[in-house]
Order: structure tokens, then C-alpha cells, then sequence
């Protein structure tokens, strides 16, 4: 009866060990695979930039200098002449008023009357914006049409202040924002739901990954409707059931997961000393050695005076010099064996002490030599 009891005891631990391992594993498993929302976007929803010039107003001496920003002047004058003031045979020396570019981005299916977000950017000399208000500025886009009017006060996350003696200066403060500074006047006509075909556009353009989309969603919707066209473009033939409800079929579609597959890749960014691996580089048998001649000199000079109370004698500097010479002679070749991972790949360049911007030559001395099985892509 007790070896009975032990044995259930122990399938009890193996059962329990079992169901541990799998809530483990599981979340791995679904980690590995992504929303077609994260992958792909659908062309046609997309947002569409708007620029516009104009004056910020209010500044506290921080704006143009008018005799520097002739196009400051000549816009405050037009301003004004559109109001009924005319300052054309005056002299304006005014330092509150800056022009400034007013730039945003249109959203996908805005509709006329609602608002989006503006910033504001300095066009002369103006040292700051704190404390500006912008005044009504036409934002136009590529076609040359308005499609929504800007204003309001504006909001920047840096100051600056100085003094004879010395100057503070945080963030920027001749850029800022205006949440919600612009209205919509003007739509831009997208009719979805009359659609009969949808084309998805990948982020990251690979044909494994379109291949492996586009037969998610026939396995889902039934038939052949999705079909890979190329490594970024996903056609989808909207069903004969899904006409007048596009909507509601992408939204049901973009919540599919697939599993995207991406091209081993080493990224290497010079300017910064950055180098990103993919999960997938690889790296044939290669030994490596990495060592650099440092020759450092140092001079240290001396005074030599003579002794006290001596009847001769001058007072000189002696040089004194030290040469130290480094030949790396502790480094060691390092064996790196063919198809090493790239956490081997990593952890044999560490223990070979190499720093980023020595391992950014050796990557592409091994790539030159034909041993490393991935892009090498230099920013």
C-alpha cells in the first residue's frame, strides 16, 4: 500500500512538473508570433503632411530681430495692412514677433471640424518661444490646397536664461507644440467600405513573411482571397459576403497572428559605436586575433637648482621622459567554430576584450573573408 501511495505521489510531482514546463514554454510560443496589425498596414489609411507659415506673437524680447528677419517684417507689415494699419513708411523695431513653420500631419479619415496636433518651429533669430501665441496660419499640402487652419498658444519643454556672468539652457525652446492647434477644413475622399480589393503593405518588405500572411488569412476567411504579390504587398480580393462590410472584415483579419520571418542581419551604426545581430547570424570556422601597438610618452620635467648657499651655480629643467610600449602580448586567437549562435559569436569577442569599436573591423574583416553568413549593413 505505501509503494502504491509513493507511486502516486510521484506521478502526482511529474504532473505538476509537466503543467510548470508548459505554462513556461507557452508564453514563448506566443511571444514568437505577431498581429497582422503590427505587421502591415493597409494602403490607402495612411496620414498625410500639411505645412504653413506664420507669426508667433507675445514673446517677451525673445523673438526677431526685424533688421536680421527682413521676412519677419514684411510679414508683420502684410498682417497689419490686412487690418487696417499701415506701417509701410515706419520703423518697426519690435522684438516680441517671430515667423515660424507650422508643420503637422493630416490623419487618416479626419473629418472637417475636428482637430490635430501642430509644432512650431523658428525661422530667424528668435531665442525662445515661452509665452507666444500663434496666429491664424493656413496649413496647406503637397497639392498646394488648405486642408486645415492653425492657432493658439504655444508650449515648449525648454527655457533659457542668462546673465553677465553666466547662462542656463534646457531642452530646446525655439520649438514647441499646440495639442489640438488645428482645425480640419478640408477632407480627403477614401471610400473603403466600396473597396473590392485591399492591399496590406508590410513593414518589414520579406517574402517568407507575406507567403505565411497571406495563408493565415485564406485559412481564416476560406478560399484563395489572400494572395502574396510581392515581399511587401499582400493582395486581399474582398468575398462576395464581405461587400458593404470591409470594416468590420479587416478588423477581424488584423487581429491574426503570424509568425514573421525577418533576414540574418548584422546593422552596424559607425557614428555611434552601435552594432545590433539578428537572432539568426551564423559565422563559418574562423580564428581571431585582435591587437593594436600603443606607444605612450610621457614627459615629466624637472627642476634642478644648486645647493644652498653655494657660490655657483643655475637654476635649470631637467627633462625627464618615460616611454611605455603595449603590444598586447596577454591577447589570445580566439576560435570561433562554424555555425556558432550569435550569443557565442558575442561572448568570444568579449572574452577576446574588444570593445565596440574594435568589434565593428572585426565584423567586417570576417565578412570580407567570407565567414559570416548574414547582410552586413553600415549606417
Amino acid at each position: 500500500m505505501l509503494f502504491f501511495a509513493r507511486k502516486s505521489l510521484s506521478s502526482a510531482r511529474i504532473v505538476l512538473a509537466l503543467t510548470i514546463a508548459a505554462s513556461m514554454l507557452w508564453p514563448v510560443a506566443a511571444q514568437a508570433s505577431s498581429r497582422i496589425k503590427d505587421l502591415a498596414s493597409v494602403e490607402g489609411i495612411r496620414e498625410n503632411h500639411l505645412v504653413g507659415y506664420g507669426l508667433v506673437v507675445g514673446l517677451d524680447g525673445s523673438g526677431d530681430s526685424l533688421r536680421n528677419a527682413p521676412f519677419t517684417r514684411q510679414s508683420l507689415q502684410s498682417m497689419l495692412e490686412r487690418l487696417g494699419v499701415n506701417t509701410r513708411d515706419a520703423t518697426l523695431n519690435t522684438n516680441n514677433v517671430a515667423a515660424v513653420m507650422v508643420t503637422g500631419n493630416l490623419p487618416a479619415f479626419g473629418s472637417q471640424g475636428s482637430r490635430m496636433d501642430i509644432t512650431v518651429s523658428t525661422l530667424g533669430d528668435a531665442s525662445s518661444l515661452l509665452g507666444g501665441t500663434l496666429l491664424v496660419t493656413p496649413l496647406m499640402g503637397a497639392d498646394g490646397e488648405v486642408y486645415a487652419v492653425a492657432q493658439g498658444p504655444v508650449a515648449i519643454a525648454g527655457f533659457s536664461a542668462e546673465g553677465d556672468g553666466a547662462s542656463v539652457k534646457r531642452g530646446v525652446a525655439t520649438s514647441g507644440r499646440i495639442p489640438n492647434g488645428a482645425i480640419i477644413e478640408r477632407e480627403i475622399a477614401f471610400a473603403l467600405e466600396d473597396m473590392s480589393t485591399v492591399r496590406l503593405s508590410l513593414h518589414n518588405p520579406d517574402l517568407t513573411t507575406a507567403q505565411r500572411m497571406a495563408n493565415v488569412i485564406n485559412t481564416f476567411v476560406g478560399g484563395s482571397t489572400a494572395q502574396a504579390m510581392d515581399p511587401s504587398t499582400v493582395s486581399l480580393t474582398v468575398p462576395q459576403k464581405g461587400k458593404g462590410s470591409v470594416v468590420s472584415m479587416l478588423t477581424e483579419i488584423e487581429q491574426l497572428r503570424v509568425a514573421p520571418d525577418s533576414p540574418a542581419k548584422v546593422v552596424i551604426d559607425e557614428a555611434s559605436g552601435v552594432i545590433v545581430m539578428g537572432k539568426d547570424v551564423r559565422v563559418s570556422t574562423v580564428a581571431i586575433a585582435q591587437g593594436n601597438l600603443t606607444i605612450r610618452v610621457t614627459e615629466t620635467p624637472q627642476v634642478s637648482q644648486p645647493n644652498p648657499f653655494a657660490e655657483q651655480g643655475d637654476t635649470v629643467v631637467v627633462p625627464r621622459t618615460d616611454i611605455q610600449v603595449d603590444d598586447d602580448a596577454e591577447n589570445r586567437l580566439g576560435l570561433l567554430r562554424e555555425g556558432v549562435t550569435l550569443e557565442s559569436l558575442v561572448d568570444g569577442l568579449n572574452s577576446l576584450g574588444v570593445g565596440p569599436r574594435d568589434m565593428i573591423s572585426i565584423l567586417q574583416t570576417i565578412r570580407a573573408s567570407g565567414a559570416l553568413q548574414a547582410e552586413l549593413e553600415v549606417l
